[in-house]
C-alpha cells in the first residue's frame, strides 16, 4: 500500500493540509451567524482555530504492513462485514472506506457486507448480526448500539471463531476489547469542549443533546466535553437523549431555548445533532446568540459551519476505520488474531489498546482543506 496510489495521494494530502491548518490558526473561524435574524445582539467576534490532519500517515503504513504479510496468501474463505450504528451521512465515508479495503485486497464484493439499521434500533442490530453468523461471516467491525447488550453476542461469536473488531466506540468488558479503531473519544469531547469554551468567552449555559447516554462513545465525548470546561463559568445545564432520532434532537433543543433563555451554548454528540441543533437555534432567530459545537463531518453540518450557525464541528475519520477495518479483519482470518495484532502494536496509543483515526476540528477557515482531504479520498 506504500507504493500505491491511494497511499501517494494520503501522503500529499495530509502535507498540503498541514501547511492549510498552519495558515488557519490565524484566520478568523467565526462563531455566529452575522446575517441571523432582526432584534437578536450580536456576540463579540471569537477566533476559532481548527485543525483537519488525522493519521492517515501512520494507518498507511499499517495498511501496507498487512497487506504484506497477507501477499500470496489464500483469501477465498474471507467474508467480513462493517456493521455500524445508524443510517447517517457520517457513515457514507465508512462505507466507501471499507469496500474501497475490500477491493484493494481483492476481496469479492458478495463478502464485504456492510450494514447500518435504518431507524437505529438495537433490534435491527442485532438482526443483521444473527443473519451475518447464518451466512458464515468470517469477521466484522461494529459500532455497537448498546455495549452491554451485544457483550453476550460477541462472546458466543468469538468463541466461534468469529473477528470482532470495536469501531467509533469501544467495546469495554465484552471479548472484543482488545482493538479499538476509531477516535479517542475522551480527546474528542475535550476538543469539543475546548472550542465551546472559547466560543463563549469561559462564561455561560451549555445543554448537551446525544444519540445515546450510555454508549461508550457518547459517555467519553460527555467527560472529555466537561473535563474542558473546569475553571470556567460555563455550566452544562442539561443532558438529553435524542435515542438516535435527528427530528427528536431538533424538538429538544427547541424545547430547550424556549425554557431557558439563558443557554447561549449546545453541543451535539452524535452526527445529525449538528444540522438538528443548528435547524433549532435558526428556528428561534438565535443563530447570533447561542452557539454551537458539534461532532461529524454531516453535509449539512458543514454547510453550517460555512453560514456560521454552527461554529465548529470535531471530526473522525469514518473512512480509514472502514478501510483499515477491512484489513484488519481479513488479517485475523488469514493470519490469526496474534500474528495481526503483532502487527499492529506498534501503531496502538498509549493505552495499548486504541488504534487511532485521527481527531479533528472543522471550522469555517478550515472548510476548504477539510473539502479537499474528502474528495481526495473519493467521499465528497
Amino acid at each position: 500500500m506504500i507504493r500505491s496510489r491511494r497511499s501517494r495521494t494520503l501522503a500529499t494530502a495530509t502535507a498540503v493540509l498541514l501547511s492549510l491548518a498552519a495558515a488557519g490558526c490565524s484566520k478568523n473561524a467565526g462563531g455566529s451567524d452575522a446575517s441571523s435574524s432582526a432584534g437578536t445582539k450580536a456576540a463579540a467576534p471569537v477566533t476559532l482555530a481548527g485543525s483537519v490532519t488525522f493519521n492517515q500517515a501512520s494507518l498507511a503504513k499499517l495498511d501496507a504492513a498487512l497487506k504484506s504479510a497477507l501477499a500470496g496468501k489464500d483469501l477465498s474463505k474471507v467474508d467480513i462485514a462493517m456493521v455500524v450504528n445508524v443510517a447517517a451521512d457520517y457513515w457514507k465515508a465508512g462505507q466507501v472506506g471499507f469496500l474501497k479495503g475490500c477491493t484493494d485486497l481483492g476481496i469479492a464484493k458478495s463478502k464485504c457486507t456492510y450494514f447500518a439499521p435504518p431507524n437505529g434500533k438495537l433490534t435491527e442490530q442485532n438482526s443483521e448480526l444473527e443473519t451475518l453468523r447464518s451466512q458464515g461471516v468470517t469477521g466484522y467491525s461494529i459500532s455497537a448500539i448498546d455495549p452491554t447488550s451485544a457483550a453476550g453476542t460477541i462472546h458466543t461469536d468469538v468463541q466461534k471463531g468469529i473477528g470482532v473488531l470495536a469501531i467509533d466506540s469501544p467495546l469495554p468488558g465484552t471479548d472484543a476489547a482488545s482493538l479499538y479503531l476509531g477516535t479517542p473519544n475522551y480527546t474528542a469531547g475535550f476538543q469539543a469542549g475546548t472550542a465551546m469554551k472559547q466560543v463563549l468567552g469561559g462564561k455561560g449555559k451549555v445543554a448537551i443533546l446525544v444519540g445515546s447516554l450510555t454508549a461508550s462513545n457518547a459517555t467519553q465525548r460527555i467527560a472529555g466535553f466537561e473535563a474542558a470546561l473546569k475553571g470556567t463559568q460555563i455550566t452544562v445545564a442539561q443532558k438529553v437523549n435524542d435515542n438516535l432520532q435527528a427530528s427528536t434532537a431538533t424538538s429538544d433543543a427547541e424545547t430547550i431555548l424556549a425554557n431557558n433563555p439563558d443557554v447561549n451554548g449546545l453541543y451535539g454528540v452524535y452526527s445529525y445533532d449538528g444540522p438538528a441543533l443548528a435547524q433549532a437555534v435558526t428556528s428561534a432567530g438565535k443563530t447570533a446568540s447561542v452557539h454551537i459545537v458539534s461532532d461529524d463531518s454531516d453535509a449539512q453540518t458543514l454547510k453550517f459551519i460555512k453560514s456560521g450557525v454552527i461554529s465548529g464541528t470535531v471530526v473522525q475519520m469514518p473512512y480509514q476505520q472502514g478501510y483499515t477495518g477491512a484489513y484488519i479483519l481479513a488479517a485475523e482470518k488469514v493470519l490469526g488474531k496474534d500474528k495481526t495484532m503483532a502487527l499492529v502494536k506498534p501503531y496502538l496509543e498509549k493505552d495499548g489498546s486504541t488504534l487511532s483515526s485521527g481527531v479533528g476540528l472543522v471550522t469555517k477557515s478550515d472548510l476548504a482543506a477539510y473539502q479537499s482531504l474528502e474528495s481526495q479520498l473519493g467521499i465528497g
